[in-house]
């Protein structure tokens, strides 16, 4: 007589079977891509801990303590990562920040062939880097649709984690569009958050769906042990395919800017502006001659539509914009006194695009600084100043001491208020002529001189 018991096993045993068999076998998508995937050490001269800087922009507190990495991470001799052939004459896409600050850069193929690579251009807003190896004939990976990605959906990560070459690492869509600013408050990636294993090395790798198609470049891990806990979080397809053709072209990135300072609505936001339900990007402030303020934008103004895209959460609208053209024209969906109105916008250019060039060296100073919000003035007693967010390497700024963290208040004989003060009297200081400095480093105020080369 057949028990109650036997049955049980039985259909457990044949649900087992059925869902092995259900499960994608990625055998041969790890064989016929692995031979793009690449392998680079990044040698730089000297060795430092960056600071830590000044928090811009609301970041939601579950991803807080990323941010923080990512502000402050260790920069080391040497730095090693992945990355992967885009084209058959050797460009190579990889993370700026495995060789951002890099004075040799190696590449090492599947095939255990080593090339010194050049670098064509740096985006540190899109944590991209372009590099080119002299070789031809060299097997490349495809790109994936940028819209087609699905939660849910498998996908794969092929890099070089902790050094150990071409390993490969399996996992789910957990959420797309994910917001995560940058030291500038900047949020112009919505990251794929994947539970793929992803640890170090593997940053700039590529991260294919299961038709063998790159659909993210691996960037950052949420981690409280240094290894992965199951949240990694890669760079859209759709933002690395723009960056690589403008790095192409120019050897630089241009976006698109609205000048406007946004905030997300709230349910009782919502309720006082005129809105059915908490959505869209507050308008919270407008930059006096800015794109937004040109066409007719108000603070109070809540961009429900831009660009024929819905605006569901405030961080959508940059995402939006940073893919757009300079000088394009688009239309802007917005809710005013509760009532909808459509208004054309001319998309600008960012303010300081232009210094970020191939070389990645920042400005004349060798320096990227940011705004500092009326928050953090007061709590440095301050009237006004700018916030040193990057000092790049063998730069008079380098070689001034300064670091990140610090914050500027004097240049020549001008006060600095803000980084307009800063950009205005940057080009007006002479080269070869010592400059005088003065900056607070934890609340103590420090003359030095500068000088450009």
């Amino acid at each position: 007589m057949v028990t109650r018991a036997f049955i049980a096993f039985c259909c457990l045993f044949a649900w087992v079977l059925t869902a092995h068999a259900q499960l994608p076998n990625f055998t041969q998508l790890i064989e016929e891509n692995s031979a793009a995937v690449v392998k680079i050490t990044a040698r730089e001269n000297n060795s430092s801990r960056r600071r830590e800087a000044v928090p811009q922009g609301q970041i939601p507190d579950a991803l807080r303590e990323l941010f923080n990495q990512r502000r402050s991470p260790e920069r080391k001799a040497h730095s090693m990562g992945s990355g992967f052939i885009i084209s058959s004459d050797g460009y190579i896409l990889t993370n700026n920040h495995v060789v951002g600050s890099a004075k040799q850069i190696t590449v090492r193929l599947n095939d255990r062939r080593e090339y010194e690579a050049e670098i064509v251009g740096l985006d540190p807003r899109s944590d991209l880097a372009l590099l080119k190896i002299a070789e031809k004939q060299l097997p490349v990976v495809h790109f994936g649709e940028p819209d087609q990605l699905k939660v849910g959906e498998w996908v794969v990560a092929i890099g070089s984690p902790f050094g150990l070459d071409y390993s490969a690492s399996t996992g789910i869509v957990s959420a797309i569009g994910r917001s995560i600013p940058t030291a500038r408050g900047e949020d112009y990636v919505p990251f794929i958050q994947t539970d793929v294993a992803i640890n170090p090395g593997n940053s700039g790798g590529p991260l294919f769906n299961l038709d063998g198609e790159v659909v993210g470049i691996n960037s950052q891990i949420y981690t409280r042990s240094g290894g992965s806990i199951g949240l990694s979080f890669a760079i859209p397809v759709s933002v690395a395919l723009e960056v690589v053709s403008q790095l192409k072209e120019k050897g630089r990135v241009d976006r698109g800017w609205l000048g406007v300072y946004i905030q997300d609505v709230d349910k009782n936001l919502a309720q006082s502006l005129g809105l059915k339900k908490p959505r869209g990007a507050l308008l919270a402030q407008l930059e006096p001659d800015g794109p937004a303020d040109k066409a007719g934008l108000k603070a109070g103004d809540v961009v429900i539509g831009f660009n024929g895209q819905a605006v569901v959460e405030a961080s959508d609208l940059p995402h939006i914009v940073g893919l757009l053209s300079v000088g394009e024209e688009v239309d802007a969906t917005v809710i005013r006194r509760g009532k909808k109105r459509t208004l054309s916008v001319e998309v600008g250019a960012r303010p300081g695009d232009d210094r970020v060039a191939a070389e990645g060296g920042g400005d004349t100073l060798g320096l990227e600084v940011a705004e500092l919000d009326a928050e953090a003035l007061e709590k440095r007693r301050l009237l006004g100043g700018v916030v040193v967010v990057k000092v790049y390497p063998d730069s008079p700024a380098a070689e001034a001491g300064l670091q990140e963290g610090d914050v500027l208040a004097q240049l020549g004989y001008q006060t600095l208020n803000d980084v307009n003060d800063y950009e205005a009297i940057l080009k007006q200081l002479p080269a070869g002529t010592p400059v005088a400095l003065r900056f607070f480093r934890r609340g103590r105020s420090i003359f030095r001189t500068i000088e450009i080369k």
